[in-house]
């Protein structure tokens, strides 16, 4: 097939594209764009089902919704193999789902319930899911995961915020070991670090003052990379962390 071909039909043609959080935000955005390309998008969502009957109606055919609350790791697998069940395979998974969840030092019990909800959340599910994507890649000749992290894997959060930082660079070590443990298979995991975006996670919180671009990032910004490297056009990049923050935060 050659390159004009292969970009007429789309850079996920034929491919199957679990996107967790598919309902608002950065996932309605990625659910999208893999459609676009020409992908079936397993849409996950768990709270908002007008947002992902929305969701449904603009994939029309080559879409379809699962409900899972990624903090239960019995809805977790469920999920994986439901996604298994609409056509057979998954060739990308998007680990998206997440909450920017506090974890006050001062409150002892709020405390403990923010590690172990951002733990369970922004870490520990993505973790299941993508033991499950891998053992699934290695016997179908490979295949893609993308996990959303955070600029806070990088910088740390703020001080009501530790233990979300704390699970976003975890996500970050699981997305590097990933990638150096199973690349001889086939297995390709990517990470992208946004900043503040767009989206209900930031709403009310975010300042584009101090941002050199002087705007919150769009989700779709943050789509089209993880379309991209969904594709596997960049397969030299696994491994890697892409920063999309508009130069908020450089390393």
């Amino acid at each position: 097939m050659n390159t004009n071909t292969f970009l007429r039909q789309g850079l996920l043609a034929g491919k199957t594209v679990l996107v967790t959080g598919a309902s608002r935000g950065i996932g309605r955005a990625t659910a999208l764009a893999a459609h676009r390309e020409g992908a079936h998008v397993l849409a996950h969502w768990v709270r908002d089902q007008k947002a992902a009957a929305e969701v449904r109606d603009l994939l029309g055919d080559r879409g379809h919704l699962v409900r899972a609350d990624l903090r239960r790791p019995d809805e977790t697998e469920a999920l994986w193999h439901q996604a298994l069940g609409w056509r057979g395979r998954v060739d990308v998974l998007v680990n998206n789902a997440g909450a920017w969840l506090s974890s006050p030092l001062a409150d002892q019990a709020a405390w403990n319930q923010g590690w172990a909800d951002n733990l369970a959340l922004n870490l520990v599910g993505p973790a299941d899911l993508s033991r499950n994507a891998v053992l699934h890649f290695r016997v179908h000749g490979g295949g893609v995961i993308v996990s959303v992290s955070s600029r806070s894997a990088h910088r740390g959060d703020d001080a009501d915020h530790l233990a979300y930082g704390a699970a976003k660079a975890g996500l970050l070590a699981l997305t590097k070991g990933i990638a150096r443990g199973f690349g001889s298979e086939g297995v390709l995991a990517y990470a992208v670090t946004p900043g503040w975006v767009a989206t209900d996670l930031a709403s009310g919180s975010a300042d584009a003052s101090g941002v050199p671009l002087r705007e919150v990032t769009p989700p779709q910004d943050v789509a089209e990379v993880i379309t991209f490297l969904a594709s596997g056009r960049s397969r030299h990049t696994t491994g890697a962390t892409i920063d999309i923050n508009g130069a908020d935060y450089v390393r």
